[in-house]
């Protein structure tokens, strides 16, 4: 089994990356390798809607989205973290989302990320500070690639983890994070 974590902050060392890696680093713990990306520092075009992919799964622009079209592939549990933006997702996670249109080209072809187990992590600046809507965000992505979505579950029940302000000091948002992986071990 392999879980894959993608920070979709454009801060490197932030509060969504140390999110991330927390929840991969607690299901390492419970025996499942983990591979981390951070997009900060990758080079992701926006989708063009042009449709080339749908004959053979594969976008013609030449960026790093090839690394994460191969993690993804990979994966058995995607995990997508993201700071909220206006109650979104970043930009920069909505353009690799857009980018994955790859995997469901055409009305021939299966899904190929369907099955697959998927939550979301989403950091911001207060406690009710966007981080709701911007889980529904990643919540609407995977069940379009008709992944299995898991939330936090009890006693927090949220749409996924949700963290606030400083990550490593946030208890109950690490709580939520502990549930998370928890969650994701008991279906998987």
């Amino acid at each position: 089994m392999k879980a894959l974590g993608i920070s979709g902050s454009p801060r490197k060392n932030g509060n969504t990356a140390f999110s991330v890696k927390y929840a991969l680093e607690q299901l390492h713990l419970k025996n499942i390798d983990t591979e981390y990306f951070s997009l900060s520092n990758m080079n992701i075009g926006s989708c063009k809607s042009c449709w080339k992919c749908s004959t053979n799964s594969i976008c013609f622009q030449k960026d790093d989205m090839k690394f994460l079209y191969e993690a993804f592939r990979k994966a058995d549990v995607i995990i997508l973290g993201s700071p909220v933006y206006f109650g979104m997702v970043s930009g920069i996670m909505k353009n690799m989302m857009d980018r994955c249109v790859v995997f469901r080209p055409s009305y021939e072809r299966p899904l190929e990320l369907e099955g697959k187990t998927g939550c979301g992590i989403a950091c911001g600046g207060f406690r009710n500070g966007g981080q709701e809507t911007t889980l529904q965000n990643i919540h609407t992505f995977l069940m379009q690639q008709n992944m299995k979505v898991i939330n936090d579950g009890f006693p927090y029940s949220h749409a996924g983890a949700t963290i606030v302000d400083e990550a490593a000091n946030d208890a109950i948002g690490l709580k939520t994070i502990d549930n998370l992986v928890n969650n994701i071990i008991k279906l998987v």
